[in-house]
């Protein structure tokens, strides 16, 4: 299968590429930059210039291609709302194309906005909205396009993650106190980036149109306890800040931190086969590599 993939330079895309690649599918992979296409071209993809915001060049690249992974997202969370609306025009500018062929569309959603107090399970709808690329997707699924959503942990993590755990240990080492919010006792799912890039194929080869996976492994770390590593590794005490307290120790990250994100990924394993075999985020952070050791 030919496979165009947005956001094919980035940590997750970049993985996604590789899995496909190692798979025997073809991939056209999106970059804006001459630095993008030469690590599309070592990697033995085929360059697609455009970006996120030139909707045509997106629509060319799902035209020539059997089957679309979208990961780009602007994430700049201070401006999540416009980045929303870029996803969503992003989207539908694939299924433009993709309309009416029962070719594969595959976006990424997050976790958030389920019902709080259990898991969420694939079956699950969000009863809010933080991101648009589910329900834009899940519109497609009724024009004849595969739409497929992976919904994503909130840690996807490996050698290189610039996400919110990274963000964590900058917010430490800059106030020199790990903290938590309250208790504590929220969780967030994670996921290993190999892990992640393989879900994306299976999903790819067998996902069923309308279908929602979790990209999930740990499936809910409490804040608490991966405080206490971030600390442990930089030598710092760990604390605990009150909602109030949040946003100006924690910035923009003070929206997440608070957030109890846990998910099952039973469901996703049984359909598509998929099992999670590298370290789980606390082990991961074990390893030393996000201090810089």
């Amino acid at each position: 299968m030919r496979v165009f993939v947005t956001g094919a330079t980035g940590f997750i895309g970049s993985a996604i590429v590789q899995e496909l690649l190692g798979a025997g599918h073809q991939v056209l992979g999106l970059t804006r930059s001459e630095a993008g296409a030469q690590a599309l071209t070592a990697a033995g993809a085929e360059v697609h210039r455009g970006s996120l915001d030139d909707l045509d060049s997106l629509r060319r690249g799902a035209q020539a291609a059997d089957g679309v992974i979208h990961t780009a997202f602007n994430h700049n969370f201070q401006e999540y709302e416009a980045a929303g609306q870029t996803d969503r025009l992003a989207i539908e500018a694939l299924g433009q194309v993709l309309a009416g062929s029962g070719r594969p569309l595959l976006v990424t959603a997050g976790l958030a906005g389920f019902a709080p107090g259990r898991p969420a399970t694939e079956d699950d709808l969000p009863v809010a909205l933080p991101r648009l690329s589910e329900p834009t997707a899940m519109a497609l699924a009724e024009q004849d396009v595969r739409a497929i959503v992976i919904r994503l942990a909130a840690s996807v993590h490996d050698r290189n993650d610039h996400g919110f755990v990274p963000t964590l240990i900058n917010i430490a080492r800059e106030k020199g106190v790990a903290a938590y919010v309250g208790e504590g006792l929220n969780r967030w799912p994670a996921v290993h980036r190999l892990d992640a890039a393989r879900l994306y194929r299976l999903a790819l080869e067998q996902g069923q149109a309308g279908a929602r996976y979790h990209g999930v492994a740990d499936e809910g770390i409490a804040l608490r306890d991966l405080t206490a590593l971030i600390g442990r590794h930089l030598g710092v005490p760990v604390v605990t800040k009150t909602a109030a307290e949040a946003p100006d120790h924690f910035g923009w990250m003070a929206r997440f931190v608070g957030l109890d994100l846990t998910a099952t990924n039973t469901l996703t394993r049984q359909r598509l086969g998929w099992q999670p075999t590298h370290p789980g985020l606390l082990a991961d952070l074990e390893q030393g590599h996000y201090f810089g050791v």
